[in-house]
């Protein structure tokens, strides 16, 4: 059984529509994301939680922004894909799945349109839904490692019903991927969603997020390199090194350190992760899951 590891909570979703009380699910160390489509035009009911992924994003259209709605932690398994009991595993392997409330069918979408209903037909998406997509899985590679890389093949809807594109993943094929790709592309599955989402340039938004602009791209003369993110394991309870010591001194350099008695020492303790706790708390792109064991999120920006 695998040990989730890393935030288990994108930061700003809403838990209001939770299921993993009520369907476990099991741990997973995810290395790969599934996005889907819904196929309609709000917030799934997901039969209680009985088909539902890991995460779904709702578009507000006043806002121009992604609402997400998370119903498991991102290393615990959904249930949004077919799992034969014969087959390879899909929803239990190591996976992380994402709806995204919109539609992928052309077809869909020119009915929605002609009837006035506002919708995003993901294939053409405006680029502030493409944007919120890309922030998540800028994090999930951040937080989680998943490579901003997937396949090459991404056919339109309804050629991608089935196998019609030729995208599917054979078993083993599916065994080995680790990155980003469609519901069409898992195999033992027969749905052609997201169809012809502009995939390259979600992974060149990604990509760009992760430069979150709060750092220059050369440090000015005689001012310190960035030490290295050396690890989870090395802020474990109990743990003694030196980057212990250099994380409590950074904490105090800007301001985190109100937790210390005497100050920081190179023994990982309660009053670090309650100053680590704090720190993520200021930032909204570590509110979701301010544990207060550090990321290489939380390091990178702690040490920008």
């Amino acid at each position: 059984m695998s040990v989730k590891t890393g935030p288990q909570r994108f930061p700003g979703s809403s838990r209001a529509n939770w299921y993993q009380d009520d369907y476990p699910g099991d741990p997973m160390e995810v290395n790969v994301v599934v996005l889907h489509t819904t196929e309609g035009r709000t917030l799934p009911g997901y039969g209680g939680g009985a088909v539902a992924p890991n995460l779904t994003a709702v578009p507000d259209f006043g806002a121009k922004r992604l609402r997400w709605y998370q119903h498991f932690d991102i290393e615990v398994s959904s249930r949004a894909l077919a799992n034969r009991g014969d087959g390879v595993e899909t929803n239990t392997l190591n996976v992380c799945q994402v709806e995204l409330v919109g539609t992928c069918d052309p077809s869909t979408h020119a009915k929605w349109k002609r009837a006035g209903h506002s919708h995003i037909f993901w294939p053409d998406a405006p680029k502030w839904a493409v944007d919120g997509v890309a922030r998540f899985l800028s994090w999930m590679h951040e937080e989680h490692g998943v490579p901003l890389s997937g396949p090459r093949s991404w056919p339109s809807y309804p050629s991608s019903y089935g196998n019609g594109g030729g995208q599917r993943m054979s078993g083993a094929q599916w065994e080995r991927f680790k990155g980003v790709c469609g519901h069409m592309h898992v195999p033992e599955n027969d749905h052609g969603d997201p169809g012809s989402i502009d995939f390259a340039q979600l992974l060149k938004y990604a990509r760009e997020d992760l430069d979150l602009g709060d750092e220059p791209a050369e440090p000015a003369p005689g001012t310190p390199r960035r030490p290295p993110f050396p690890g989870r394991k090395a802020f474990r309870t109990g743990a003694v090194n030196d980057h212990v010591l250099t994380l409590g001194r950074q904490l105090v350099k800007r301001g985190f350190g109100d937790h210390y008695r005497v100050g920081p020492s190179r023994r990982w303790g309660e009053a670090d992760r309650l100053n680590v706790r704090d720190f993520q708390k200021s930032r909204p792109e570590l509110r979701g899951d301010a544990d207060g064991y550090p990321g290489p999120l939380t390091w990178r920006l702690l040490f920008s």
